[in-house]
């Protein structure tokens, strides 16, 4: 399929994770058509990581929180952008129907074993079955197999604006150059650690290694980083529900490497290059783990993990169950290497 010139719309309303994650799909297309012009819809959460992309043409956007106002003026574009290609990444209801409300005459979508809410009956192609077993990026680049584009490289080419620098710079003007960033928060409670192991975690770090810490996450996190600032510990900064998405990003570029649960930091952090201890309790890293940051996963243990449950009944004993020690002992490991692959380049 010859996509040049084409117009190409990506659907994807979802979470941060899911949209980091799809930037490679998207970089692909731009890589082997350059000229056709894509066009990605999606919701304000995620709209800064698509907004002045170099691989995006058009950002469309749905304010959910306002839909009665803006729900009218979305569907107008959708419809008058007149694409040719749709590629509705999200497998739900409500992708497939802005997919098919599209009019594009290619509507590519999950196959049906794999999509949820009859996603599937509003897109006439679909790619093959793939199920859970593999990451959701392998899942998103076998859209790129599917038209003919080959998967690799994989690339999110995330770039700060120079003011954008500027903040950040301000933002660690206190800070060592050495840091790790714990991103503290989830949108799911069951996905969360808890302030006491970040806090003896965080000691261990700068005893062992030297490093400062900041505090990472959202405005909906900030009492859980109020808790580790009331140990006490010196040498950290908690920047939870101060930065904007983009800050955040440039934030993690600059850390050693990152630390914490399954949420939308954990994948920004990978995409820019800095390596991601994370935790795992409710959900699985072989579904929703980090790119190239696999063996540094540490898995809590519980006999119903993972149970996929926004909330734990039984005091997260999954998460309980993830040793302080352990993730020291992964934060040196990241740190040797690093140092490794320095005197290798000198």
């Amino acid at each position: 399929m010859n996509l040049d010139s084409h117009k190409i719309l990506i659907v994807l309303h979802g979470s941060i994770g899911d949209v980091t994650r799809a930037l490679p799909l998207a970089n692909l297309i731009r890589r082997r058509y350059p000229n056709a012009r894509l066009s990605w819809s999606i919701e304000p959460a995620a709209f800064p990581l698509v907004e002045n992309h170099p691989a995006v043409d058009d950002v469309i956007l749905l304010d959910r929180s306002r839909w009665w106002q803006s729900l009218g003026p979305f569907l107008k574009r959708i419809r008058s952008g007149r694409f040719d290609l749709v590629l509705d990444l999200q497998r739900l209801l409500k992708s497939g129907l802005i997919s098919w409300w599209s009019g594009a005459p290619c509507r590519l979508g999950f196959h049906r074993y794999d999509a949820k809410e009859f996603n599937w009956l509003f897109n006439n192609h679909h790619i093959p079955p793939a199920g859970d077993g593999i990451s959701k990026l392998s899942h998103y680049l076998k859209f790129a197999q599917w038209l003919g584009i080959d998967p690799y490289p994989v690339e999110w080419r995330l770039h700060l604006l120079p003011r954008e620098k500027a903040q950040v710079e301000r933002m660690l003007r206190g800070v060592g150059s050495h840091f790790a960033v714990f991103f503290v928060g989830s949108r799911w409670e069951s996905k969360k650690w808890f302030p006491t192991e970040t806090t003896k975690c965080a000691a261990a770090l700068q005893k062992r290694y030297g490093l400062d810490i900041v505090l990472l996450g959202g405005k909906e996190d900030a009492n859980f980083a109020e808790e580790v600032e009331g140990f006490g510990l010196q040498r950290i900064t908690n920047w939870v529900g101060k930065t904007s998405l983009r800050q955040a990003i440039g934030i993690l570029a600059r850390a050693q490497v990152s630390i914490g649960p399954d949420t939308g930091l954990m994948h920004l952090s990978a995409a820019v290059g800095t390596q991601v201890v994370s935790l795992w309790g409710a959900t699985s890293p072989t579904r929703t783990g980090p790119y190239g940051c696999q063996d540094l996963a540490i898995r809590g243990e519980a006999p119903c993990s993972p149970c996929y449950l926004r909330r734990c009944r039984i005091g997260r004993i999954c998460m309980q169950s993830i040793d302080v020690e352990k993730v020291v002992a992964m934060v040196g490991k990241v740190l040797s290497q690093k140092s490794e692959a320095r005197g290798a380049r000198n």
